[in-house]
């Protein structure tokens, strides 16, 4: 008798999640949707010099199940945050630079109140109990800051994680680029340690064109256009200690950045190249997220009497002007931008100055079925976000905005969080 094959059964994943400079809470929002495998169990937002913690407390009331922190997150005790197996969190870009100790000895001092450097006392800190993975967000500019050294602190960021023992994924992403209804540009990285099952697993394949192309969370997650040519693909090292790095890199050719849009970085070597991304997907965009012209309140609407401001702020410049200082006179020129803003394109970038009805060259306008004018309000800023409609709910409108500028695009994040768990899986 043929007895019948016994089913495997895979081990379920659970992966407990911090989230760090947490806002109104992307990260969360992005992996939940991703997958029931994440969970959020701890968090920490905090506003300096805000007397309402306004971002904390919608924070607090979405997500009440989750251990949330609104404290300065340099006074947070290592051992009050619970051991994780992914960081994630959308860190400010400061300088990065470091500054030897007193006695010049190996140790290394992050400049003072420098975020980034918070996430590297966690991750040092926690020491055999450091999360596996990282998922990190920043603005695109990282990759080029200092202007006076371009890529300098980018550098000491990888330096710093290689030498914790991660591998390190990073990817300019576009949103608009995939499909989500907003042209919203930021780098995204994502860190494996070398303890991980995902490290051992990519670290086999040991082609770095294949990583950044194919197989790497990046590439799977985001698909790009294979290049026709190969040598496209830039290799260095960071050499020297953190504070060498601070002090010499790219001193050579300080007005250009060594890296690239994509790139790796594995035991101080890393692995760059500019890519184009591939998808042939739905596209969103700014008129899909539209509320009907009926839900809008008509203080969203632009006073006739205003059309001429907005119209000049958003129009072509070349003005002469001088500067308060010095006396100095020069030229100021500008572009213009498209006015009110096309419905059927993504939205430009939202910035955090978008709420108020005071004329502005950056807020969204658009024109309703009657052809009149109006700013965006705030649900439709959320929904070019992908949160929830009313996540921000309760609060003043103009901090509303100010939290969806601030925010990300949480369909990246849970694509990243999909694809993943998908490596893992496999």
């Amino acid at each position: 008798m043929i007895r019948p094959m016994k089913k495997t059964r895979t081990k379920a994943i659970h992966l407990r999640v911090i989230e760090l400079f947490a806002g109104v809470g992307g990260f969360h929002i992005g992996l939940n949707r991703a997958s029931k495998s994440y969970e959020v169990v701890w968090s920490n937002q905090w506003e300096p010099g805000s007397k309402v913690q306004y971002a904390s407390n919608v924070y607090q009331r979405e997500f009440p199940q989750t251990m949330h922190s609104n404290k300065d997150i340099s006074t947070v005790y290592i051992k009050d945050i619970p051991d994780h197996d992914v960081l994630v969190g959308g860190f400010p870009c400061q300088d990065y630079s470091v500054a030897r100790t007193l006695n010049q000895a190996e140790g290394l001092v992050g400049k003072k109140g420098v975020l980034w450097w918070q996430i590297h006392r966690i991750l040092e800190e926690k020491k055999s109990k450091r999360p596996h993975y990282l998922i990190l967000e920043n603005v695109d500019r990282l990759l080029k800051s200092p202007a006076s050294r371009r890529g300098r602190d980018f550098a000491v960021m990888l330096a710093s994680l290689s030498d914790l023992g991660y591998a390190v994924e990073w990817r300019v992403i576009n949103a608009a680029d995939y499909g989500f209804p907003q042209r919203r540009r930021r780098v995204f990285l994502v860190g494996y340690h070398h303890n991980s099952p995902l490290y051992k697993k990519l670290s086999k394949d040991v082609d770095p064109f294949k990583k950044l192309i194919e197989k790497g969370v990046m590439a799977s997650a985001f698909p790009v256009k294979k290049p026709l040519i190969l040598f496209k693909l830039e290799t260095h090292s960071l050499m020297g200690g953190l504070a060498d790095i601070t002090e010499k890199f790219n001193k050579e050719n300080p007005k250009k950045s060594p890296f690239h849009k994509a790139g790796f970085v594995d035991k101080r070597k890393f692995w760059t190249m500019d890519v184009e991304s591939l998808y042939l997907g739905k596209r969103e965009t700014l008129g899909d997220v539209l509320l009907k012209d009926m839900a809008v309140p008509i203080t969203y609407y632009v006073k006739e009497n205003e059309i001429p401001k907005w119209k000049f702020l958003k129009g072509a410049k070349d003005l002469e002007r001088k500067s308060k200082t010095t006396g100095h006179v020069y030229s100021y020129n500008e572009g213009p931008m498209a006015f009110p803003d096309p419905l059927d394109k993504p939205s430009r970038t939202i910035v955090t100055g978008e709420g108020g009805s005071t004329p502005s060259r950056f807020k969204h306008v658009v024109t309703d079925k009657k052809g009149r004018l109006r700013r965006l309000v705030p649900i439709e800023l959320e929904r070019l976000n992908m949160f929830p409609d009313d996540h921000t709910a309760g609060i003043p409108d103009a901090k509303r905005a100010f939290m969806m500028g601030n925010a990300l695009v949480v369909g990246v994040v849970e694509r990243l969080g999909k694809t993943l768990l998908a490596q893992l899986k496999d």
